[in-house]
């Protein structure tokens, strides 16, 4: 079963996710980037990370920072969670190394859909990023 880390500073997002994934993904769910580093300091490797992007402590976009410094998670595909829908946000978080950024209002069949499409990616193949709007 392929692992999901979830980082949301809000629980009824993590809740709503964990909701929407755990039938077919193993969720783990983190409340900041801060966690979600030390998470994955111990040898835990998902297959993918959904972060909200404002968070106390350690923000999603630091946390994407630290992820393409480490040597062992800068492949991990990331998706991005944000309640701004504008075009700075989406370049900041592709610049930093997102796969994706969705906004909450977002739609569980949309939603999966980016999910799908980032867990059967292959960085060694494919250079191009998927934005969802």
């Amino acid at each position: 079963m392929k692992k999901i880390l979830v980082v949301d500073d809000d629980s009824a997002m993590r809740w709503i996710l964990k909701r929407l994934l755990e039938d077919k993904y193993e969720v783990i769910v983190k409340n900041n980037g801060i966690e979600a580093f030390s998470w994955l300091s111990v040898h835990n490797i998902p297959d993918l990370i959904i972060s909200d992007i404002r968070m106390p402590q350690m923000d999603g976009y630091e946390l994407l920072e630290n992820l393409a410094l480490s040597g062992h998670f800068k492949n991990i595909p990331v998706i991005m969670l944000s309640g701004f829908n504008d075009r700075a946000t989406i370049k900041r978080c592709t610049d930093l190394g997102a796969y994706a950024c969705v906004f909450k209002s977002f739609t569980p069949e949309k939603f999966l859909k980016t999910i799908n499409a980032n867990l059967s990616f292959d960085s060694s193949h494919m250079k191009t990023r998927i934005r969802t709007h």
